[in-house]
Parts: structure tokens; C-alpha cells; sequence
């Protein structure tokens, strides 16, 4: 599906380099949404196709939570539901906003919410990067940014993240001082490491003051770190996302949100739509979820716990495993091509499906975690390939 650009959206982007002819190229971008995979190549094809469940298997490769939302949120989705003849019954996109708003200490007028948060991360690269306006990123991080901008033509530099560690901010400002956007993916998927709140301000401090700081908040809730939320104030050149698709089990109900200033809002909606695509089962799930502190501590603990012991048996084992996950994922070396071991895993007798490697660590995958019985069967897999 091709998206029609309105003349703001047009006009800014010749303003910013592009040609005529390249302006249908990015509205094909826009407009493919979820599905932009289709026109980023056969890498992101790949990437796409290797996170898709396989049926019968232990499903740990896709960052996926081993269960659904919470009840409170199954039930809000039923209702909404039995509401699905009305485009928004009852103001549940004002609802879910307000309690947004509420539960992060930002204004209601800050908060925009997404049909997921795939589309907005492609919305914000088109927006900022231009081809003379690039893109810095981590190495390893979430590379849907990367397809994005090199579809667009615009500049790609990536600093490579120590392991165990956050994002360099550092290495990344020098990396391109005068970028169009700087990533950070906080935990950062795939290492689920941090990047302490202290580094994201410098590099708020000291980037361009025309380019914008995206941060990636996907993973937050599996940690106890601070949200960047906070930076914003009144600053406009800071976009904070979230998802619902990992704690809180909505993968498939597709929510997201941005934190922003309104102005920032409306730059991001020139490429690309948000609360026209929202379903009411979603907002209103969304909304029912986010309130449920207790039981985010509880599933919080409850991953960590799988979490660590599964590490622990690794390492007792001789595996590497890289330090420093705060997230539902640990990388680990195999000190061999990690595919191996991936192929290795499916076809081992519980039929394990763990994640891929990134091009910067041949040699390791990064592993979901998932229920207490889905890592038991993983470390019953290893058991039987490891050095196999």
C-alpha cells in the first residue's frame, strides 16, 4: 500500500534532499507499514522471517512474554469488543491517554499512541534523516532504524556497544557529529543492557541542537531503571517509545506509544498515521494493563528468576555468557557460528527455537526468556548439542 503524502509532508522532504521521484518511494515506505520488511530487502525479510513462531517449538527467539496480558487486560479486550460496531466507543483512545499520562508524570498532551510501535520507529527515521542527515545507532542494537534510513539513503554510522555494557554515547556523537537522529535502545535488544540515564543526558546536552534523540523504552518494564520520560520537560528534541508487545503480552494486539513534545507529534504524523489505526480492543486492553503495578513487579521478578537460573546453569557449564541483561533476553557465545547452534536447537528432541546473531558477534545468539518450562527445555536441548 502506497501512503498518500500531504504537501507539508512533500515539501519537507525535497526541503531536505530528495527528489521528486523518490518522494513515491518513501510514501510506499510510509504507507507499507508493519510490513515495510517487504521493501527494506532480503535482510529485514530475513529478520522478519526468523522471529515468526514455529509451530510445536519453544518459542525463545522472538523477545516475545510466554503469556498473554494480564486478565484485567483480557477482559477489557472482550468488552471493547462487544463494542466493535462503534469507531471508538466511550472515548477509549482519551482513556488510555489519560492514564498514560497519569502513570508517567507527563502531560496528557505529550503522549501519543500507535497501532504498535514498528510504524512510528520507520515514521521517526523518515522525519529526521535525510541523505545528508544520517542515522548513529549502537552495534548490536534493534535494526529496523538501520533498514529504514538506508532505504532512504541517508547515512548510517554505528558505534560499537562493549559487551556487557550500554551504549557508548560518546563514541556515538563522534561517530556523526552532525546526524539527523541518535538511537538508543534502553535495554537494548538484543543485549537487554542499559544505557544509564547520565549518558542519554549528555548526549542530549551535547548533540546538534537541530537533531533529535530517539529513545527505545520496548524493554523497560522488565527492568527497574528510570524512563528518559523525564528528560523531555519542554524540550522538543527528545522522543521517547514504548510498546505493550513484550511485559505486558500484547505482540499480536499491536500498541505502542511515543512520549513527545506536540509539536514533535505532529512532525511524526506527517509521515505516517497513528490513532486512525488503533483498535478499540487495544486501547482498551492497553489501558486496563498499565495501571497493574503489582502484578509488573510479579511478572518482573518472575522472568528474572528464569533468567538467572538459566545463566547460572550456562556458566556452571563452561557457555559464555555476555553480563549485564535487565531485559527478557542474555546473549550467548557458543564460539561457534551461532546458526549452527540455533539449527542445532530446532532439531534437538524439545524442538528449542532460540534468536539470531548480529553481523558484530558471529558466534552469538540471543535467547528469549521464557517460562520456567520453556528454559528447562532449552537447557535440556544444550545439554544434548552443546559440543555435540
Amino acid at each position: 500500500m502506497t501512503m498518500m503524502l500531504d504537501k507539508d509532508a512533500r515539501d519537507d522532504l525535497i526541503e531536505r534532499g530528495y527528489s521528486r521521484r523518490q518522494l513515491a518511494e518513501v510514501a510506499a515506505l510510509l504507507g507499507a507499514g508493519v510490513a515495510a520488511s517487504t521493501l527494506l530487502g532480503n535482510a529485514a525479510m530475513a529478520q522478519q522471517q526468523a522471529g515468526r513462531g514455529i509451530k510445536g517449538a519453544v518459542r525463545i527467539g522472538a523477545n516475545e512474554c510466554w503469556t498473554g496480558p494480564f486478565p484485567s487486560g483480557v477482559a477489557a479486550a472482550a468488552e471493547a469488543a462487544s463494542f466493535g460496531n462503534w469507531y471508538d466507543p466511550d472515548n477509549y483512545r482519551g482513556d488510555l491517554v489519560k492514564t498514560v499520562a497519569t502513570v508517567e508524570g507527563i502531560p496528557e498532551s505529550h503522549v501519543m499512541p500507535w497501532p504498535g510501535s514498528g510504524g512510528p520507529l520507520v515514521s521517526i527515521v523518515a522525519a529526521y534523516c535525510s541523505p545528508t542527515k544520517g542515522l548513529v545507532t549502537a552495534d548490536p542494537t534493534f535494526e529496523s532504524a538501520w533498514r529504514t534510513a538506508d532505504y532512504m539513503k541517508a547515512p548510517i554510522a554505528k558505534a560499537p556497544q562493549a559487551i556487557g555494557k550500554g551504549h557508548d554515547v560518546k563514541a556515538m556523537l563522534a561517530a556523526n557529529p552532525n546526524a539527523g537522529l541518535y538511537y538508543i535502545c534502553t535495554p537494548n535488544n538484543p543485549t537487554g543492557t542499559i544505557t544509564p540515564l547520565a549518558d542519554i543526558q549528555w548526549l542530549l546536552d551535547n548533540k546538534p541542537a537541530d537533531s533529535m534523540l530517539l529513545v527505545d523504552e520496548a524493554y523497560l518494564h522488565f527492568s527497574e531503571s528510570p524512563s528518559a520520560a523525564t528528560l523531555i520537560g519542554t524540550r522538543k528534541d527528545i522522543i521517547v517509545m514504548r510498546t505493550f508487545s513484550k511485559l505486558f503480552g500484547m505482540a499480536g494486539v499491536r500498541l505502542g506509544l511515543t512520549f513527545a513534545d506536540p509539536e514533535v507529534q505532529k512532525r511524526i504524523m506527517l509521515f505516517g498515521p497513528a490513532a486512525g489505526g488503533l483498535a478499540i480492543t487495544a486501547m482498551h486492553c492497553g489501558n486496563a494493563v498499565y495501571t497493574e503495578a503489582a502484578l509488573i513487579k510479579a511478572r518482573r521478578n518472575e522472568m528474572i528468576a528464569n533468567r538467572e537460573e538459566t545463566i547460572a546453569w550456562l556458566t556452571k557449564k563452561g557457555i559464555e555468557v555476555h553480563p549485564g541483561s535487565q531485559a527478557n533476553m542474555f546473549m550467548v557465545n557458543w564460539k561457534k557460528p551461532a546458526k549452527e547452534m540455533q539449527a542445532a536447537l530446532l532439531a534437538a528432541p524439545e524442538k528449542v527455537q532460540i534468536g539470531r546473531s548480529w553481523a558484530i558477534w558471529p558466534t552469538v545468539s540471543r535467547v528469549t526468556v521464557g517460562s520456567a518450562d520453556d528454559m528447562a527445555k532449552f537447557r535440556a536441548a544444550v545439554d544434548k548439542v552443546y559440543n555435540a
